[in-house]
């Protein structure tokens, strides 16, 4: 029997995002986002899905917080909809939406529920994209009046921020791949997208810091681990880009006030340059109080000419995957976290997602989802490795609490801990429900 026990003072939580799981896309006062647009065009969401109504969050909340506070987690991370606050992006302010978060985050405190916000989880305005959206760095001058506007609102409600959630997804993902919103594919447009989102961040804690208000801030970028197939050069270069490109690229700046020379080189191999005005660096490498990580999962990578766009190829060797098709790695997970510590030092971390698709439906009022316990059991076993390595975790937030919208995947793929039934909107605790209660409640768990 092995026993995997964590520090008493960790914080457990879980973790959703307002696109997700609100609904009420056209109600309160609430403007139209980039997803609202993305998702209405044929062609790009599973089955034509969208977020109109998704888990109805927006009514049910009540329903979801008293799910919650029986989990017994400590904090719940959400993100705030940006056009639910500011319909146009900027200018007037929607009172019917900031009032909709404040019933939303007093109902959350009432249960003992500390709020952890997350200001931008990819819904932009489509008011700011009809301008050149995060091209254009009108909209980071917008991002941090919106910001702003957040931490004077909700000043003693809310005191853990995260600005932007996994800025590689909000550029490369939906601007150079192409598969989330706004779904253009231009590499030079995605980099530049990539450091005006990195800006964005700089400006939202430089206003953060000028408020003088309590609490602390920090972002959430999304990792992978990517393993030399070989002990080859050319296999650990590739592998070192393929990893660089979620790790260094989106880390350098804020820890080291610089871009990774060994990416900067190879994007402009590429024909890529970034535009750096007087400035930017020292406003995005200020110092922040905590990191977000976010890790699902990683490959065993090697070099191969030509081969999409660092010239690597990930090498399925024989990994179980989950329901979407991600390799089961949590070796990966140890890794990242080590590298996080080696190259930048003892930042405190709260791991803001971590978790596993798997599509099991209810059977005689119960969800059997063994599969996504064992894939929990082997990451915490992995995020203990890296406390006791000495990694400065403070907390865990799986993702996610409930079933969702799962972006361009539509409602097909299921991460949550609540089963949601899409047409009735039923929620059914998950088997897993249980066995995460029971480490939020004992801080332990047998590996058997």
């Amino acid at each position: 029997m092995a026993i995997i026990e964590f520090p008493k003072d960790m914080k457990w939580g879980a973790a959703t995002a307002a696109y997700q799981i609100e609904g009420a896309a056209f109600e309160g006062g609430r403007g139209l986002s980039i997803w609202d647009t993305f998702s209405h065009t044929p062609g790009n969401v599973v089955n034509g899905d969208n977020g109109d109504v998704a888990c109805d969050s927006y009514h049910r909340y009540e329903e979801d917080i008293e799910l919650m506070k029986e989990l017994g987690i400590d904090t719940y991370r959400f993100s705030v909809s940006w056009p639910r606050i500011f319909p146009d992006g900027t200018g007037e302010v929607n009172q019917e939406g900031v009032q909709y978060y404040h019933n939303f985050i007093d109902s959350l405190l009432a249960s003992g529920i500390e709020p952890m916000c997350t200001l931008y989880h990819w819904d932009l305005p489509q008011a700011l994209q009809d301008k050149g959206g995060w091209e254009n760095r009108e909209t980071v001058e917008a991002f941090a009046e919106y910001a702003a506007f957040m931490f004077k609102e909700f000043n003693g409600k809310i005191k853990n921020w995260l600005t932007i959630n996994e800025p590689w997804c909000v550029s490369f993902l939906s601007n150079f791949i192409g598969v989330h919103a706004p779904g253009y594919q231009d590499l030079q447009l995605a980099t530049t997208i990539s450091h005006h989102l990195m800006l964005a961040h700089g400006k939202a804690v430089t206003r953060f810091r000028e408020s003088g208000i309590e609490g602390g801030i920090g972002y959430a970028p999304n990792t992978e681990w990517n393993e030399p197939f070989s002990d080859r050069q050319e296999d650990i270069d590739a592998s070192n880009r393929a990893t660089g490109w979620f790790i260094e690229w989106f880390f350098d700046p804020v820890f080291k006030g610089s871009y990774p020379e060994f990416m900067l080189e190879w994007f402009e191999q590429k024909g890529v340059t970034l535009k750096i005005e007087e400035g930017d660096m020292e406003t995005i490498s200020q110092k922040i109080d905590f990191l977000g990580i976010n890790y699902y999962t990683g490959s065993v990578a090697r070099y191969k000419k030509d081969h999409e766009l660092f010239d690597v190829e990930k090498v399925d060797i024989g990994y179980e995957k989950t329901d979407i098709g991600w390799n089961i790695y949590p070796e990966g997970f140890y890794k990242v976290l080590c590298k996080i510590k080696d190259q930048y030092g003892d930042v405190p971390i709260y791991i803001t997602e971590n978790g596993a698709c798997y599509n099991d439906g209810v059977e005689d009022g119960r969800v059997k989802d063994d599969r996504r316990i064992q894939y929990l059991k082997q990451h915490l076993t992995s995020l203990q490795r890296s406390i006791d390595s000495g990694v400065n975790i403070k907390g865990y937030l799986t993702w996610s609490l409930l079933d969702n919208f799962e972006w361009a995947e539509g409602y097909d793929k299921r991460f949550g801990l609540i089963h949601i039934d899409f047409q009735t909107l039923k929620r059914t605790k998950k088997d897993s429900y249980y066995w995460y209660k029971q480490i939020v409640n004992n801080g332990w768990f047998d590996m058997k």
